[in-house]
């Protein structure tokens, strides 16, 4: 190169997908002892991470590895598509530059009806591969401070835990020397579709101070469905399931808490909890 050539200070170094992880993970890390060691402390300054490259690329990796990528959201774009048609390094500078300048804006689910165990249909919601894409970063940067407040007995949308877990440990408890006899099973009905958006982020902001991010999760919130019809509904309360931000915003120890004030010992495998009585 000529020494007297321009040189791009503002271009982007894409990291490949290990060291993508472990850039993350080393954040996650801090985020988490960080909240832990001050359960009052309100974080700003975090809406940097989420158009980090780092964390766009481990989020790229989450959401194009999920068997879910092949099914495309009201743009009909697939993760293959991107792959194929504009390149992913090219996709996620976009999506960052739109971050970075307050353009983007999240737009319309997909609405599905799914059928269910017992006949009755459930409402499903899928995002665009672009907002996926963004929703897992903010998961990726808001998870490590949620879960330090998370009770022992959680398991409903946690890393590493899932409702066998749960059953496990009721297995335990049924067995010497706790000897526990009843085993209550109840659920929330309706939790998704009626959750209140203004409790949600109330409960946000009760960690989280950075006006950005809580304006993000809130576009996500609002960004309203397209039915199978082709109608466009506005969403006034609850978060599509589907999208990632159902799992990471609304906290299952909310249902923990319920159960400990009523002086009962929860199990949380949300959005339903099991209660353990002896």
């Amino acid at each position: 190169m000529p020494e007297d050539a321009p040189v791009n200070a503002g271009a982007v170094v894409w990291p490949g997908a290990d060291s993508a992880y472990f850039t993350v993970r080393e954040m996650q890390i801090k985020l988490h002892r960080w909240a832990g060691g001050d359960p009052s402390r309100r974080f700003g300054d975090l809406f940097n991470l989420v158009y980090d490259p780092a964390f766009l690329v481990h989020a790229w990796e989450r959401v194009s590895t999920n068997r879910g990528a092949r099914t495309p959201g009201v743009d009909k774009a697939t993760a293959a598509r991107i792959e194929t048609w504009i390149g992913v390094e090219v996709f996620l500078g976009q999506i960052r530059d739109s971050l970075k300048s307050g353009g983007f804006r999240p737009v319309e689910v997909r609405q599905v009806m799914i059928p269910k165990a017992n006949g009755k249909l459930r409402k499903l919601g899928i995002p665009t591969i672009a907002d996926r894409v963004v929703q897992a970063s903010l998961k990726a940067v808001l998870e490590p401070i949620f879960e330090a407040d998370f009770k022992p007995c959680s398991y409903g949308f946690r890393p590493n835990r899932r409702a066998q877990d749960a059953i496990s440990e009721i297995h335990l408890l049924a067995s010497r020397p706790s000897n526990y006899h009843w085993v209550l099973e109840c659920d929330i009905k309706a939790c998704f579709d009626e959750i209140s958006h203004a409790a949600l982020m109330g409960r946000l902001r009760a960690r989280i101070k950075d006006k950005r991010v809580c304006a993000l999760v809130k576009a996500f919130l609002k960004s309203g469905v397209f039915t199978e019809l082709g109608d466009r509904k506005d969403t006034l309360t609850g978060t599509p399931q589907g999208g990632l931000c159902a799992a990471a915003h609304n906290p299952p120890y909310e249902q923990c808490r319920v159960m400990r004030s009523a002086g009962l010992l929860a199990l949380v495998t949300a959005p339903s909890a099991v209660e353990r009585c002896a």
